[in-house]
């Protein structure tokens, strides 16, 4: 593909850059997943410096339109969104005995006991730094190999101490379904709490995202009838590549909620 090599509208050449490039993507010359060419070959093409090219790419890079791989290089952002309907999952998982979909590879990085952090210890009712069963998970594109979710679950010492829960391999179905065996109870109410937040820690590497990109960090309790707490995981994507879907019925009659929303 033989793109323009000249500059010829008028204000500030990275705004001009900023425009051509944008345009490619948006015509599909520059299709998603796509590799840019490197800062110095977008130089040399436009005939301007390195330093014009990187602010021309800041602009695009605020857009959302690109995104910045750390070691690998630059790319057209993905379009699609992978959905998460959260009422849809146990039902499926129960049929299916699996909650991941194909396309994704699960690979456990950690199993074994460990102290719980504030935030999951708040959710579980005990105090930081109590010890329980912690599995945490990265789940892989198939495809490309890209981390597309980092995830934990946090099981109680009653239901998981000293069984396979602690192996670091994948288990052979859905794990609440391994929870509701070990445990004998069932997974009758669960709660998400989402929060978006800029990535930090090792997370900007994983993900190979650029500094300040946001976050979307999901944090689910599942209890039992008696309104014990069995599990709770949390899992974290970019927020540009997922989109949460809530489909719910309406009220015909009046009623009590339990809590009300605040906005």
């Amino acid at each position: 593909m033989t793109f323009p090599a000249t500059l010829s509208g008028r204000g500030p050449k990275y705004l001009q850059i900023a425009d051509q490039l944008r345009a490619e993507i948006q015509s599909g010359d520059l299709s998603p997943g796509s590799r840019l060419p490197a800062e110095t070959e977008l130089a040399d093409r436009f005939h301007v410096s390195p330093p014009t090219v990187r602010q021309a790419l800041a602009v695009l890079r605020s857009e959302w339109l690109i995104e910045s791989r750390h070691g690998v290089g630059t790319f057209v952002r993905e379009n699609r969104k992978r959905q998460r309907r959260s009422r849809n999952r146990y039902g499926r998982a129960r049929t299916d005995q699996r909650l991941l979909n194909d396309a994704l590879e699960h690979r456990i990085v950690f199993a074994g006991r460990g102290p719980v952090p504030l935030h999951i210890a708040e959710a579980l009712g005990v105090e930081p730094g109590s010890e329980v069963v912690i599995r945490r998970r990265h789940l892989h594109d198939k495809a490309t190999g890209q981390l597309r979710e980092i995830g934990a679950s946090y099981v109680p010492l009653s239901h998981a101490a000293g069984t396979y829960l602690e192996d670091a391999t994948v288990v052979r179905k859905a794990l609440f379904l391994c929870i509701e065996e070990l445990s004998g109870k069932t997974y009758h109410r669960a709660q998400d709490t989402t929060v978006i937040r800029a990535a930090e820690h090792d997370e900007p590497g994983l993900f190979h995202l650029a500094g300040g990109e946001a976050i979307l960090h999901l944090v689910h309790t599942a209890r039992s009838a008696d309104d014990e707490v069995l599990e709770i995981s949390e899992s974290i994507w970019p927020a540009d590549q997922v989109v949460f879907i809530d489909e719910y019925d309406i009220p015909q009659h009046g009623e009590t909620p339990t809590s009300r929303s605040e906005i």
